[in-house]
This record gives structure tokens, C-alpha cells and sequence, in this order.
């Protein structure tokens, strides 16, 4: 129904809607313009409520990234981490914040309902005279990025899985209803399995079929029990964490200076939710009090975030793993725990996957004959799930890969496009010199953390793979 509401000619690589993976699952409602939308829609049914909003708020935030903090917060320091988490958090909602006043400003501006991020950059850029010919790039850019970061999010989600169903897997025989920790903090392996980019290889033909669903409300009632069973093995994993700290706690309490930026990767890959403010702005019944959810559900991350990091990293030490998961012990309740994350993780990669495929899918479609369009829309979709499991089995390390896709591409969708994007929307208004200062120095932090976090993750890969091969070799000569 979308291509053929489309002419052929007016088709372009990146499409004029950003889509969000909510928009999937809760339909943007039908309604007026947002002036009229801000007061005329008060106590209709249309849209989303405040507790619906909240929901998909966290759910939009709280995923693998949150898995991975207390590895962060051991490269950041027992102390330094949780403070540095915090400030971050501070200014990702403070940029999510300002996203959220510009695309107001702009869509009052041009009695629009709304705007999606890629379109707040455009007409941002459209209010500064040298840019204005140029604001087509600032759309394309913030999808190109959108792309980049919710691919990203699938590559680490076939790491997940692998990691994860390979540790049950090895440890299937000798699974115990014993929950102590044991000496290494970690899942004994006492069955040797194959390498874990095989069991990506085995997840490949189910992930196909997955994003094959053509519509994915019909993923929503397992998407509902997703969220449910990851919340249930939430609680016990923060049970098991706070149950087991040992003391005294000898950790350092400042970590090495050339890891922080492995820290800034992850805790910013954690963090990047700004892709559904918008969307979950636009659905709401009262948009108008979006801002508390924002400041609400955030605080509720926030808090989970530094709790799980600094608590994960108290109990498991210079052991920590990159998820938590892979540290928790060999029993049948925190392998069934491993077991329903991984279902969790699962469905949720048909709702990541949906941001991209809709940004690239539709132009191609649009060219082919109507008889092609069903075909070529799932080729083209079985070829971007390939692509990512490509580049997870190219790259099997599930913290480097986190805190890669976090420095490369979650650093400028949450910290450095929102500051830039309020000094050209009020460029022409009046901004403060301090407000603009302010939106620099923040933009600055976002471009040294993509440098140095891009760079670090980078070669950590590299020696990694090196370390392996040298081994792999060592290993074939004493055979």
C-alpha cells in the first residue's frame, strides 16, 4: 500500500519519514496539526497515554547496552564509572530534551504535525542562509547514521545470541540446581563446543525468516512477553549481582586512561534512545507532557544503568564479561535466565531491523514492477540480515562491538547533532552566548568520543584477532 502511494521519479535513497521501530508496533494516530494537537486532542482517545509512553520509552532504551555496563564501568573505575555514567546520562536526556524543543519550534514554524529527526536537521539548517542549500545533506546524514546505529544493533544482537547459547550449551551437561559462584566468577565450560561464529551462522535462517513478518503487530503479543521475561531476568540477575558481592572490595577505583574510551563507546551505546523521542512524542494523546515522561523514564534508566554497572562490577571483579550474563553461574535458573534474555534479544531484532529496512527497502521497491515488489522486498531484506551477520562474524567480540557501534554512531545521534541542531534552529532568535557555548562543548565531548572510542575499539579488534590467530597457529604446530 506505501509503493503505491509513491511515484517511481520522486524516489530517493533515503525516504522523507524516519521510522522508528515504534512505529511499527504503536501506529502514529490520526490528527489534526500540532497547534491544534497540542489542545484539541486533550482527553480524546487517539494516541498513546502517559503509561503506554513511559513503556515504550524504556523498552526503546533498556536493552544489551545495559548488559554491558559493568564491563564499562570496570574500564572506567569503581568510582569514576558510576559518576561518569551519570554526567552522561545527564546530558543525553538534556539532548533528547533539545531535540525535543527544536522539532516543536520548527513544526510551529511550519504548521507541520510533526517532524522526525532527519527533518528537524533539515529545516534547522534551512534558518542559516550559507546552510540552506545544503539541508537536504543534514536529513540524509542523521539516517545515514540512523542506518549505521540500528544495524549495529543487530550485529550485536548475533553476538549476544552466539555468546550466550553457546555458554548454555557447553555447560548443558553439567548444569546443577547449585547457584554458588564458583572460583572464576564464571559458567564452567566443560563440554567444548564450535566456535561461536557457527552459532551465528545457525541463528541466520530464523533471523531471515523473522524479518520476513509483513507487519510486525503480528509480533507484538511476543514482543509483550519479551519484555516480560527480560524484566523477570532483570530482577534476577540484580538479585544474584547484590547477593554475591564479596568484601572488602579491593577494585581500582580510577581505571587505565586508554580504556576510558572503551567506556565512553559502551555507556554511549547504552544511552542512544534519542531515535524514539520523536516518534513517541508525535503518538502521544497530551504531547504536551511529553517532557515529563522524558525526564521520568530516563531517570528510571539512568538509575538502572549506573545500579546494574556499578553492582555487576562489585560482584564479578577483573572477571566481568562483555554481558553480565556470560558471568552468571552454572545452574538451571541463570541458564533458563540466559535462555529467556536471548528470546527477548531475539524478537527485538525485527524491531531494530525495522528502522533500516524501511529507510532503504521502499526507494528499490518503488523501481521494480508490481509483480517483482513482494520478491525484491525480501531479497533485499535477507540480503541486509546477511550483511549483518557478516560483519558480527567478521568482528565475535561482544564488547568491542558495543562500544564500536556506540563511539562510531550512537555518539552522534545522542550527543552531537541535538547541540548543533538548537544553534541553527535559533540562530536567527537570539540564542545566549552561554546556550551556545554550552551546545559546543557538549558537540566537542561527542566528536572526542567518537575519535578516541573509534580508534581504541578499532585496534582492540585487531589485536584481539591477532592474538587468536597466533594462538590458533601455536596450536596446529604442537599438533
Amino acid at each position: 500500500s506505501i509503493n503505491k502511494q509513491r511515484s517511481v521519479s520522486g524516489c530517493s535513497l533515503f525516504s522523507d519519514q524516519n521510522p522508528s521501530e515504534m512505529d511499527a508496533l504503536c501506529p502514529s494516530p490520526p490528527g489534526p496539526s500540532r497547534p491544534q494537537r497540542n489542545y484539541e486532542r486533550i482527553g480524546e482517545g487517539t494516541g498513546t497515554s502517559f503509561c503506554q509512553t513511559l513503556i515504550h520509552l524504556l523498552k526503546g532504551n533498556i536493552g544489551t547496552g545495559l548488559l554491558g555496563l559493568p564491563l564499562a564501568v570496570k574500564n572506567a573505575g569503581l568510582v569514576l564509572g558510576p559518576v561518569s555514567l551519570l554526567c552522561m546520562g545527564v546530558i543525553a536526556v538534556h539532548c533528547m530534551r533539545v531535540l525535543v524543543k527544536c522539532s516543536r519550534h520548527l513544526s510551529g514554524k511550519l504548521s507541520r504535525p510533526s517532524l522526525t529527526y532527519g527533518e528537524a536537521v533539515q529545516y534547522g539548517m534551512e534558518n542559516v542562509s550559507w546552510l540552506r542549500r545544503h539541508s537536504q545533506w543534514g536529513k540524509q546524514t542523521v539516517n545515514l547514521f540512523l542506518i549505521i546505529t540500528q544495524l549495529g544493533f543487530c550485529c550485536v544482537y548475533f553476538v549476544f545470541l552466539s555468546d550466550n547459547i553457546k555458554q548454555v550449551v557447553e555447560a548443558a551437561n553439567a548444569t546443577t540446581f547449585s547457584c554458588q559462584m564458583n572460583h572464576t566468577n564464571q559458567t564452567q565450560v566443560l563440554v567444548p563446543s564450535f566456535d561461536s561464529r557457527l552459532y551465528m551462522l545457525c541463528f541466520l535462517p530464523a533471523v531471515i525468516l523473522l524479518v520476513f513478518t509483513p507487519n510486525l503487530k503480528y509480533l507484538a503479543p511476543l514482543s509483550l512477553v519479551a519484555n516480560l521475561v527480560m524484566t523477570a531476568s532483570l530482577v534476577l540477575i540484580y538479585f544474584y549481582s547484590i547477593t554475591n558481592i564479596t568484601y572488602p572490595i579491593d577494585l581500582p577505583k580510577v581505571g587505565r586512561a586508554k580504556d576510558y574510551p572503551l567506556f565512553f563507546g559502551t555507556a554511549i551505546f547504552a544511552f542512544e534512545g534519542i531515535g524514539v523521542v520523536l516518534p513517541l512524542e508525535n503518538k502521544m494523546q497530551r504531547p504536551q507532557s511529553f517532557i515529563h515522561v522524558l525526564y521520568l523514564g530516563m531517570g528510571i534508566v539512568t538509575f538502572l544503568y549506573i545500579s546494574l554497572g556499578t553492582i555487576g562490577y562489585m560482584c564479578f571483579g577483573e572477571h566481568i564479561g562483555g554481558s553480565i550474563t556470560l558471568n552468571l553461574p552454572n545452574c538451571w535458573m541463570y541458564q533458563a535466565v540466559k535462555l529467556l534474555y536471548c528470546f527477548g534479544i531475539f524478537i527485538t531484532f525485527a524491531l531494530q531491523f525495522y528502522v533500516p529496512a524501511e529507510i532503504l527497502i521502499p526507494p528499490v521497491v518503488a523501481r521494480v514492477s508490481p509483480r517483482w515488489e513482494r520478491a525484491v522486498d525480501l531479497l533485499l531484506r535477507t540480503i541486509l540480515v546477511i550483511f549483518t551477520c557478516a560483519l558480527a562474524v567478521l568482528i565475535p567480540e561482544l564488547d568491542l562491538v558495543i562500544s564500536l557501534v556506540g563511539s562510531l554512531s550512537s555518539s552522534f545521534l545522542a550527543l552531537i547533532f541535538p547541540p548543533l541542531l538548537q544553534i541553527v534552529t535559533f540562530h536567527s532568535e537570539g540564542l545566549s552566548p552561554l546556550a551556545t557555548l554550552k551546545n559546543i562543548v557538549i558537540s566537542l565531548i561527542g566528536i572526542v568520543g567518537f575519535l578516541t572510542g573509534t580508534y581504541i575499539a578499532i585496534e582492540q579488534i585487531i589485536a584481539r584477532n591477532g592474538l587468536k590467530h597466533e594462538e590458533t597457529f601455536s596450536t596446529y604446530m604442537v599438533q
